[in-house]
């Protein structure tokens, strides 16, 4: 009994450190890599961004600011009183864009923890028990994969109303079909080793073997889809709120660049589409150089190139 239990403890050698320990791991190995070193940087920017937004930020959102002559500060170029210019309703571009990116973070990160959550539970369940409980779960996700993005955006929106609420929903609902499958795929394998016989032969129960044993044994894959998550979320979010179906009380960079449109603002006031335009891309950039160097948690042969 002894030598099943040592088998079983270095079976799960993950499942022995402290989860604590287990992320000050992960968090070395991305920043081990100079291009991980700046996805970080650029990611904890735009969440102290978020932060401190409603404290930095010169004017009110929405305000109509009018000039000392009183006419509307109506799509003026950037100057030292606008950084960022002004829209065709007087607001400050700055403004928005800094409040725009505590939508991005919240969606992102919302979307993404509940992607986590049912992709890896539906993945580990489906893979550990097989037979009619995989089949039932893999034809659910193949339903998901069916299902267009958009057109069961706008139904959700048309029961929940239009907000971030229901964006928030709708991606979680639908993207957490890919990480389920993968994760599946590695459980179909692990449920096999040596370890999981070790803690069955010790008396452990299923799903202690699922959650105790094979589940933090798939966590790098859970991380890798959550940094890929982030970037899928705020990409729909703006998409979505870039086709009107985001919450018009509060700034998103996909409503801002739905109102430059709208407005007719695409060419001849650039100053109010370039900067929502750099910051999704630099922050889906930002997830992009995390996942990458996350690889090596997947893969730890790219350590030796």
């Amino acid at each position: 009994m002894n030598e099943v239990r040592r088998a079983e403890k270095l079976g799960s050698r993950v499942a022995k450190h402290p989860h604590w320990s287990f992320f000050l791991q992960q968090l070395r190995t991305i920043t081990s890599d100079s291009l991980g070193k700046v996805g970080v940087f650029l990611l904890l920017a735009f969440i102290l961004t978020a932060l401190i937004a409603p404290y930095v930020i010169p004017y009110s959102p929405f305000e109509h600011i009018s000039l000392s002559d009183g006419k509307l500060a109506r799509l003026l170029p950037p100057s030292r009183q606008f950084l960022f210019g002004t829209t065709s309703h007087g607001s400050d571009v700055f403004s928005q864009t800094l409040m725009g990116t505590r939508i991005a973070v919240l969606v992102g990160l919302l979307s993404t923890l509940f992607i986590a959550l049912i992709g890896t539970n539906i993945g580990l369940i489906a893979g550990y028990f097989g037979g009619k409980i995989d089949n039932f779960l893999m034809r659910i996700t193949d339903v998901a994969y069916g299902i267009p993005f958009l057109p069961f955006a706008m139904i959700l929106v048309s029961f929940m109303g239009v907000g971030t609420k229901s964006v928030i929903v709708a991606i979680s609902l639908l993207l957490w079909r890919t990480s389920a499958r993968v994760i599946r795929s590695q459980v179909l394998s692990l449920k096999e080793r040596p370890f999981v016989w070790a803690a069955r032969a010790a008396g452990a129960g299923h799903w202690r073997i699922l959650y105790y044993h094979i589940a933090p044994n798939v966590l790098p894959l859970t991380f890798l889809y959550l940094a890929l998550g982030v970037g899928w979320a705020i990409v729909t979010e703006a998409s979505v709120s870039f086709l009107g179906l985001g919450d018009p009380e509060v700034v998103s960079w996909g409503q801002m660049l739905y109102y430059a449109f709208t407005m007719g603002a695409m060419r001849r006031a650039w100053w109010w589409v370039l900067p929502p335009g750099i910051c999704i891309a630099l922050i889906v950039l930002a997830c992009f150089l995390v996942t990458r160097a996350y690889e090596e948690v997947i893969n730890p042969r790219l350590r030796q190139r």
